[in-house]
Protein backbone atom coordinates (compact mmCIF):
# COMPACT_ATOMS: atom_id res chain seq x y z
CA UNK A 1 0.00 0.00 0.00
CA UNK A 2 1.90 2.85 -1.50
CA UNK A 3 1.53 6.97 -1.97
CA UNK A 4 3.46 8.03 -4.36
CA UNK A 5 4.28 11.91 -4.69
CA UNK A 6 6.49 11.97 -7.13
CA UNK A 7 6.40 10.92 -10.91
CA UNK A 8 8.73 8.14 -11.75
CA UNK A 9 10.68 10.12 -13.89
CA UNK A 10 10.66 13.82 -12.35
CA UNK A 11 13.00 15.94 -12.87
CA UNK A 12 16.43 15.45 -11.76
CA UNK A 13 17.72 18.48 -11.23
CA UNK A 14 18.15 20.46 -7.79
CA UNK A 15 18.24 23.96 -7.11
CA UNK A 16 21.89 25.08 -8.44
CA UNK A 17 22.40 22.02 -10.25
CA UNK A 18 21.99 23.22 -13.84
CA UNK A 19 21.17 20.36 -16.25
CA UNK A 20 23.69 17.55 -14.92
CA UNK A 21 21.53 14.37 -13.70
CA UNK A 22 22.77 12.59 -9.86
CA UNK A 23 24.70 9.71 -10.21
CA UNK A 24 22.62 6.48 -9.97
CA UNK A 25 22.80 4.12 -7.51
CA UNK A 26 21.41 1.12 -9.30
CA UNK A 27 19.82 -1.87 -8.34
CA UNK A 28 22.06 -2.06 -5.05
CA UNK A 29 20.93 1.38 -4.86
CA UNK A 30 16.57 0.02 -5.06
CA UNK A 31 17.40 -2.95 -2.75
CA UNK A 32 18.67 -0.94 0.22
CA UNK A 33 14.90 1.17 -0.30
CA UNK A 34 13.21 -2.34 -0.82
CA UNK A 35 14.69 -3.47 2.42
CA UNK A 36 13.53 -0.03 4.23
CA UNK A 37 10.05 -0.66 2.98
CA UNK A 38 10.13 -4.23 3.83
CA UNK A 39 11.12 -3.33 7.39
CA UNK A 40 8.63 -0.46 8.23
CA UNK A 41 5.50 -2.95 6.86
CA UNK A 42 7.04 -6.13 8.86
CA UNK A 43 7.50 -3.33 12.03
CA UNK A 44 3.91 -2.26 11.45
CA UNK A 45 1.64 -5.37 11.45
CA UNK A 46 4.17 -7.35 14.31
CA UNK A 47 1.56 -6.84 16.90
CA UNK A 48 -1.12 -8.37 14.78
CA UNK A 49 1.03 -11.67 15.49
CA UNK A 50 1.15 -11.78 18.94
CA UNK A 51 -1.40 -9.99 20.06
CA UNK A 52 -2.23 -12.46 22.78
CA UNK A 53 1.55 -12.58 24.34
CA UNK A 54 1.76 -8.70 24.21
CA UNK A 55 -1.56 -8.19 26.24
CA UNK A 56 -0.65 -11.08 28.80
CA UNK A 57 2.62 -9.73 29.31
CA UNK A 58 1.88 -6.39 30.07
CA UNK A 59 -1.31 -7.39 31.78
CA UNK A 60 -3.65 -5.32 29.28
CA UNK A 61 -6.90 -6.82 27.97
CA UNK A 62 -6.75 -8.24 23.88
CA UNK A 63 -9.04 -5.08 22.34
CA UNK A 64 -6.92 -2.59 24.34
CA UNK A 65 -3.64 -3.69 23.08
CA UNK A 66 -4.92 -3.48 19.93
CA UNK A 67 -3.94 0.26 20.47
CA UNK A 68 -0.56 -0.84 19.04
CA UNK A 69 -2.13 -1.36 15.42
CA UNK A 70 -4.19 1.81 15.94
CA UNK A 71 -1.24 4.40 16.73
CA UNK A 72 0.88 3.91 14.14
CA UNK A 73 -1.99 4.18 11.91
CA UNK A 74 -3.41 7.42 13.02
CA UNK A 75 0.43 8.83 13.35
CA UNK A 76 1.17 7.99 9.50
CA UNK A 77 -2.00 9.18 8.43
CA UNK A 78 -0.91 12.51 9.75
CA UNK A 79 2.62 11.94 8.69
CA UNK A 80 2.00 11.68 5.12
CA UNK A 81 0.72 14.83 3.95
CA UNK A 82 2.69 16.90 6.57
CA UNK A 83 5.43 15.47 5.26
CA UNK A 84 4.91 16.16 1.65
CA UNK A 85 4.09 19.50 2.74
CA UNK A 86 7.27 19.93 4.92
CA UNK A 87 9.99 17.85 2.91
CA UNK A 88 9.86 20.75 0.25
CA UNK A 89 13.41 20.66 -1.69
CA UNK A 90 15.24 18.52 0.67
CA UNK A 91 17.38 15.94 -0.63
CA UNK A 92 15.63 12.30 -0.19
CA UNK A 93 19.05 10.62 0.70
CA UNK A 94 19.15 12.60 4.13
CA UNK A 95 15.41 11.71 3.83
CA UNK A 96 15.40 7.89 4.19
CA UNK A 97 18.36 7.66 6.33
CA UNK A 98 16.62 9.24 8.87
CA UNK A 99 13.30 7.18 8.17
CA UNK A 100 15.81 4.37 8.84
CA UNK A 101 17.15 5.02 11.88
CA UNK A 102 14.07 6.40 13.78
CA UNK A 103 12.55 3.21 12.41
CA UNK A 104 15.25 1.01 14.07
CA UNK A 105 14.99 3.33 17.05
CA UNK A 106 10.84 2.72 17.33
CA UNK A 107 11.57 -1.10 17.15
CA UNK A 108 14.23 -0.99 19.99
CA UNK A 109 11.75 1.11 22.44
CA UNK A 110 9.23 -1.69 21.56
CA UNK A 111 11.63 -4.31 22.90
CA UNK A 112 12.36 -2.86 26.18
CA UNK A 113 9.05 -1.79 26.63
CA UNK A 114 7.45 -3.09 30.14
CA UNK A 115 3.90 -0.85 29.67
CA UNK A 116 1.65 0.24 27.38
CA UNK A 117 2.53 3.87 26.90
CA UNK A 118 6.17 3.44 26.43
CA UNK A 119 5.09 0.88 23.85
CA UNK A 120 2.70 3.15 22.55
CA UNK A 121 5.37 5.44 22.41
CA UNK A 122 7.45 3.57 20.03
CA UNK A 123 4.53 2.79 18.18
CA UNK A 124 4.12 6.52 17.72
CA UNK A 125 7.56 7.18 16.31
CA UNK A 126 7.38 3.74 13.76
CA UNK A 127 4.08 6.12 12.37
CA UNK A 128 5.86 8.73 11.70
CA UNK A 129 8.33 7.03 10.38
CA UNK A 130 5.75 4.86 8.17
CA UNK A 131 3.90 8.19 6.75
CA UNK A 132 7.16 9.87 5.97
CA UNK A 133 8.46 6.94 4.07
CA UNK A 134 4.75 6.99 2.04
CA UNK A 135 4.99 10.73 2.10
CA UNK A 136 8.94 11.19 0.35
CA UNK A 137 10.36 7.94 -0.17
CA UNK A 138 8.46 5.32 -2.14
CA UNK A 139 8.57 6.80 -5.51
CA UNK A 140 12.27 6.97 -5.59
CA UNK A 141 13.55 3.39 -6.77
CA UNK A 142 13.06 4.59 -10.62
CA UNK A 143 15.32 7.56 -10.30
CA UNK A 144 17.98 4.85 -8.64
CA UNK A 145 18.07 3.13 -12.38
CA UNK A 146 18.05 3.37 -16.34
CA UNK A 147 14.48 4.27 -17.87
CA UNK A 148 14.12 1.00 -19.22
CA UNK A 149 15.03 -0.70 -15.60
CA UNK A 150 12.58 1.67 -14.18
CA UNK A 151 9.57 -0.71 -13.36
CA UNK A 152 11.79 -3.45 -12.52
CA UNK A 153 12.89 -1.15 -9.29
CA UNK A 154 9.85 -0.03 -8.58
CA UNK A 155 8.55 -3.76 -8.49
CA UNK A 156 10.91 -4.79 -5.87
CA UNK A 157 10.55 -1.94 -3.60
CA UNK A 158 6.31 -3.12 -4.01
CA UNK A 159 7.82 -6.48 -3.48
CA UNK A 160 9.28 -5.42 -0.09
CA UNK A 161 5.76 -4.39 1.33
CA UNK A 162 4.63 -7.99 0.13
CA UNK A 163 7.11 -9.43 1.75
CA UNK A 164 7.01 -7.63 5.01
CA UNK A 165 3.45 -8.47 5.46
CA UNK A 166 4.19 -11.87 4.57
CA UNK A 167 6.61 -12.16 7.29
CA UNK A 168 5.08 -10.14 10.10
CA UNK A 169 2.44 -12.44 11.26
CA UNK A 170 4.43 -15.93 11.44
CA UNK A 171 7.41 -14.12 13.32
CA UNK A 172 6.01 -12.87 15.60
CA UNK A 173 3.80 -15.79 16.13
CA UNK A 174 6.77 -18.26 16.30
CA UNK A 175 9.04 -15.54 18.68
CA UNK A 176 6.28 -15.66 20.84
CA UNK A 177 5.54 -19.20 21.24
CA UNK A 178 9.35 -19.65 22.18
CA UNK A 179 11.65 -16.74 22.38
CA UNK A 180 9.23 -14.23 23.78
CA UNK A 181 7.62 -11.80 21.33
CA UNK A 182 10.13 -9.19 21.94
CA UNK A 183 12.93 -10.96 20.21
CA UNK A 184 10.76 -9.92 16.74
CA UNK A 185 11.26 -6.62 17.84
CA UNK A 186 14.65 -7.23 18.04
CA UNK A 187 14.99 -8.67 14.95
CA UNK A 188 13.32 -5.62 13.50
CA UNK A 189 15.53 -3.05 14.64
CA UNK A 190 18.47 -5.10 13.32
CA UNK A 191 16.83 -5.22 10.02
CA UNK A 192 16.03 -1.72 10.24
CA UNK A 193 19.78 -0.68 10.82
CA UNK A 194 20.75 -3.12 8.33
CA UNK A 195 18.65 -0.96 5.62
CA UNK A 196 20.05 2.51 7.00
CA UNK A 197 23.72 0.89 6.76
CA UNK A 198 22.57 -0.58 2.77
CA UNK A 199 21.16 3.37 2.24
CA UNK A 200 24.23 4.75 3.24
CA UNK A 201 26.36 2.76 1.75
CA UNK A 202 24.59 2.50 -1.78
CA UNK A 203 21.74 5.82 -2.10
CA UNK A 204 23.33 8.86 -4.38
CA UNK A 205 22.32 12.39 -4.26
CA UNK A 206 18.59 12.69 -4.61
CA UNK A 207 17.25 16.37 -5.39
CA UNK A 208 13.98 16.57 -4.64
CA UNK A 209 11.12 16.50 -7.59
CA UNK A 210 8.20 19.04 -8.10
CA UNK A 211 6.76 20.48 -4.66
CA UNK A 212 3.11 19.10 -3.63
CA UNK A 213 1.00 22.31 -3.11
CA UNK A 214 -1.84 22.28 -0.44
CA UNK A 215 -4.24 22.84 -3.32
CA UNK A 216 -3.46 19.81 -5.21
CA UNK A 217 -3.98 17.75 -2.08
CA UNK A 218 -7.37 19.52 -1.50
CA UNK A 219 -9.04 19.26 -5.02
CA UNK A 220 -8.46 15.64 -4.70
CA UNK A 221 -11.85 14.69 -2.90
CA UNK A 222 -13.61 16.95 -5.38
CA UNK A 223 -13.97 14.17 -8.16
CA UNK A 224 -17.17 11.72 -8.07
CA UNK A 225 -14.86 9.21 -8.92
CA UNK A 226 -12.41 9.83 -6.39
CA UNK A 227 -14.81 10.65 -3.55
CA UNK A 228 -16.36 7.17 -4.02
CA UNK A 229 -12.81 5.44 -4.82
CA UNK A 230 -12.06 7.19 -1.00
CA UNK A 231 -15.07 6.12 0.49
CA UNK A 232 -14.48 2.11 -0.87
CA UNK A 233 -11.32 2.35 0.47
CA UNK A 234 -12.36 3.05 3.59
CA UNK A 235 -14.82 0.73 4.09
CA UNK A 236 -12.29 -1.74 3.10
CA UNK A 237 -9.43 -1.02 5.62
CA UNK A 238 -12.10 -0.48 8.54
CA UNK A 239 -13.68 -3.76 7.86
CA UNK A 240 -10.50 -5.74 7.20
CA UNK A 241 -8.87 -4.41 10.36
CA UNK A 242 -11.43 -4.59 12.46
CA UNK A 243 -11.31 -8.16 11.89
CA UNK A 244 -7.70 -8.96 11.16
CA UNK A 245 -6.20 -7.43 13.78
CA UNK A 246 -7.81 -10.05 15.64
CA UNK A 247 -7.57 -12.98 14.11
CA UNK A 248 -4.09 -14.55 15.74
CA UNK A 249 -6.87 -14.77 19.31
CA UNK A 250 -9.56 -16.27 16.98
CA UNK A 251 -7.31 -18.82 15.57
CA UNK A 252 -5.61 -19.39 19.35
CA UNK A 253 -9.46 -19.07 20.87
CA UNK A 254 -12.05 -19.44 18.50
CA UNK A 255 -10.73 -22.63 16.00
CA UNK A 256 -8.39 -23.81 18.80
CA UNK A 257 -4.97 -24.23 16.88
CA UNK A 258 -1.75 -23.81 18.80
CA UNK A 259 1.41 -21.44 18.24
CA UNK A 260 2.70 -23.15 15.21
CA UNK A 261 -0.53 -23.59 13.74
CA UNK A 262 -1.15 -20.05 14.42
CA UNK A 263 2.24 -19.29 12.60
CA UNK A 264 1.81 -21.87 9.65
CA UNK A 265 -1.84 -20.31 8.92
CA UNK A 266 -0.81 -16.76 8.70
CA UNK A 267 2.55 -17.57 6.74
CA UNK A 268 -0.27 -19.14 4.35
CA UNK A 269 -2.25 -15.98 4.04
CA UNK A 270 0.73 -13.53 3.26
CA UNK A 271 1.59 -16.11 0.75
CA UNK A 272 -1.92 -15.76 -0.47
CA UNK A 273 -2.17 -12.11 -0.40
CA UNK A 274 1.30 -12.10 -2.64
CA UNK A 275 -1.09 -14.31 -5.19
CA UNK A 276 -3.85 -11.81 -5.02
CA UNK A 277 -2.21 -8.69 -5.52
CA UNK A 278 -0.45 -10.70 -8.77
CA UNK A 279 -3.87 -12.09 -9.84
CA UNK A 280 -5.15 -8.23 -9.34
CA UNK A 281 -2.45 -7.17 -12.11
CA UNK A 282 -4.24 -9.09 -14.52
CA UNK A 283 -7.55 -8.66 -13.53
CA UNK A 284 -7.23 -5.00 -13.43
CA UNK A 285 -6.43 -4.83 -17.12
CA UNK A 286 -10.33 -6.11 -17.11
CA UNK A 287 -12.56 -4.52 -14.51
CA UNK A 288 -11.09 -1.87 -11.85
CA UNK A 289 -14.14 -1.89 -10.37
CA UNK A 290 -15.17 -5.76 -10.60
CA UNK A 291 -11.85 -6.25 -9.33
CA UNK A 292 -13.21 -3.99 -6.20
CA UNK A 293 -16.13 -5.94 -6.22
CA UNK A 294 -15.36 -9.27 -6.53
CA UNK A 295 -12.26 -8.93 -3.80
CA UNK A 296 -14.11 -6.69 -1.53
CA UNK A 297 -17.65 -9.63 -1.47
CA UNK A 298 -14.54 -12.58 -0.54
CA UNK A 299 -13.62 -10.39 2.23
CA UNK A 300 -16.92 -9.70 3.51
CA UNK A 301 -18.17 -13.68 3.00
CA UNK A 302 -14.86 -15.16 4.63
CA UNK A 303 -15.04 -12.50 7.56
CA UNK A 304 -18.78 -13.97 7.99
CA UNK A 305 -17.78 -17.35 7.74
CA UNK A 306 -15.53 -17.92 10.26
CA UNK A 307 -17.67 -17.36 13.28
CA UNK A 308 -19.89 -20.20 12.35
CA UNK A 309 -16.72 -22.57 10.68
CA UNK A 310 -14.28 -22.39 13.69
CA UNK A 311 -15.40 -26.58 14.68
CA UNK A 312 -13.48 -27.61 11.24
CA UNK A 313 -9.84 -26.34 10.99
CA UNK A 314 -9.38 -27.16 7.16
CA UNK A 315 -12.18 -24.85 5.95
CA UNK A 316 -10.85 -22.22 8.60
CA UNK A 317 -7.56 -22.51 7.14
CA UNK A 318 -9.17 -22.54 3.70
CA UNK A 319 -11.12 -19.44 4.43
CA UNK A 320 -8.11 -17.59 5.83
CA UNK A 321 -6.28 -18.06 2.37
CA UNK A 322 -9.51 -16.58 0.47
CA UNK A 323 -9.00 -13.57 2.45
CA UNK A 324 -5.76 -13.45 2.29
CA UNK A 325 -6.33 -13.99 -1.77
CA UNK A 326 -8.74 -10.90 -1.47
CA UNK A 327 -6.87 -8.78 0.51
CA UNK A 328 -3.49 -8.92 -1.24
CA UNK A 329 -5.93 -7.67 -4.39
CA UNK A 330 -7.57 -4.79 -2.98
CA UNK A 331 -4.47 -2.13 -2.13
CA UNK A 332 -3.32 -2.25 -6.04
CA UNK A 333 -7.17 -2.56 -7.23
CA UNK A 334 -7.79 0.74 -4.45
CA UNK A 335 -4.52 2.53 -5.84
CA UNK A 336 -5.56 2.19 -9.46
CA UNK A 337 -9.08 3.73 -9.01
CA UNK A 338 -7.55 6.52 -7.12
CA UNK A 339 -5.19 7.56 -10.32
CA UNK A 340 -7.41 6.59 -12.84
CA UNK A 341 -9.80 9.53 -11.16
CA UNK A 342 -7.41 12.03 -11.18
CA UNK A 343 -5.72 11.10 -13.58
CA UNK A 344 -4.13 14.88 -14.03
CA UNK A 345 -2.59 14.71 -10.18
CA UNK A 346 -1.92 10.92 -9.35
CA UNK A 347 0.63 12.07 -6.80
CA UNK A 348 -1.74 13.70 -5.15
CA UNK A 349 -4.65 11.36 -5.36
CA UNK A 350 -2.26 8.57 -3.69
CA UNK A 351 -1.18 11.14 -0.94
CA UNK A 352 -4.86 11.61 -0.47
CA UNK A 353 -5.05 7.50 -0.61
CA UNK A 354 -2.63 6.77 1.94
CA UNK A 355 -3.62 9.15 4.42
CA UNK A 356 -7.24 7.54 3.78
CA UNK A 357 -6.09 3.95 3.84
CA UNK A 358 -3.99 4.82 7.51
CA UNK A 359 -6.91 5.74 9.22
CA UNK A 360 -9.02 3.61 8.22
CA UNK A 361 -6.81 0.89 9.51
CA UNK A 362 -6.47 2.73 12.88
CA UNK A 363 -10.36 3.57 13.14
CA UNK A 364 -11.09 -0.39 12.47
CA UNK A 365 -7.88 -2.00 14.59
CA UNK A 366 -9.86 0.69 16.96
CA UNK A 367 -13.52 -0.44 16.58
CA UNK A 368 -12.56 -3.59 16.61
CA UNK A 369 -10.75 -3.91 20.02
CA UNK A 370 -13.70 -2.42 21.39
CA UNK A 371 -15.93 -5.07 19.72
CA UNK A 372 -13.61 -7.64 21.11
CA UNK A 373 -13.45 -6.03 24.72
CA UNK A 374 -16.96 -5.86 24.89
CA UNK A 375 -18.46 -9.11 22.68
CA UNK A 376 -15.68 -11.18 21.66
CA UNK A 377 -13.97 -11.77 18.79
CA UNK A 378 -16.48 -13.33 16.97
CA UNK A 379 -18.29 -9.98 16.61
CA UNK A 380 -15.04 -8.31 15.17
CA UNK A 381 -15.50 -10.80 12.58
CA UNK A 382 -19.05 -10.09 11.64
CA UNK A 383 -18.15 -5.97 11.97
CA UNK A 384 -15.75 -6.47 9.47
CA UNK A 385 -18.20 -8.42 7.12
CA UNK A 386 -20.50 -5.46 7.28
CA UNK A 387 -18.34 -3.15 6.41
CA UNK A 388 -17.08 -5.17 3.74
CA UNK A 389 -20.34 -5.84 2.31
CA UNK A 390 -21.05 -2.22 2.28
CA UNK A 391 -17.72 -1.74 0.26
CA UNK A 392 -19.23 -3.78 -1.95
CA UNK A 393 -22.47 -1.98 -2.26
CA UNK A 394 -20.34 1.59 -2.75
CA UNK A 395 -18.77 -0.20 -5.64
CA UNK A 396 -22.03 -1.19 -7.45
CA UNK A 397 -23.46 1.88 -7.04
CA UNK A 398 -20.22 3.94 -8.49
CA UNK A 399 -19.85 1.44 -11.26
CA UNK A 400 -23.69 1.97 -12.13
CA UNK A 401 -23.44 5.74 -11.94
CA UNK A 402 -20.20 5.53 -13.69
CA UNK A 403 -22.08 3.31 -16.40
CA UNK A 404 -24.97 5.84 -16.71
CA UNK A 405 -22.99 8.87 -17.08
CA UNK A 406 -20.97 7.01 -20.29
CA UNK A 407 -24.03 6.31 -21.59
CA UNK A 408 -25.06 10.23 -21.09
CA UNK A 409 -21.83 11.00 -22.33
CA UNK A 410 -22.16 9.02 -25.84
CA UNK A 411 -25.88 10.60 -26.65
CA UNK A 412 -24.38 14.24 -26.26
Amino acid sequence: MTGRTERSTPALRGPGEGTAAPRRGGMSAVVAVALGSFVLVLSELLPVGALTDIGADLSVSTGTTGLLVVTPGLAAAVAAPVLTLASGRLDRRPVLWTLAAQTAVADLVCAVSQNLATMLAGRFLLGVALGGFWAVGAAIAPRLVPPESAHRAASLVTAGISVGTVASLPLAALAGGSAGWRTAFWIAALVALGALAAQARYLPALPAGPVMGRRALAAVPRSPAARAGLLITALVFLGHFAAYTYIAPYLERQAGFGSAAVAAVLLSYGVAGIGGNFLAGQTLAGSVPGTIGGAAAVLAVVAALLPVCAGSPVLVTVLVLAWGVAFGALPLSLQTAMTKAVPQAPESALAVFVTTVQLSLATGSLLGGLVVDGYGVSASLRLGALLAALAVTVSLLSAHRASRTRQQESMV
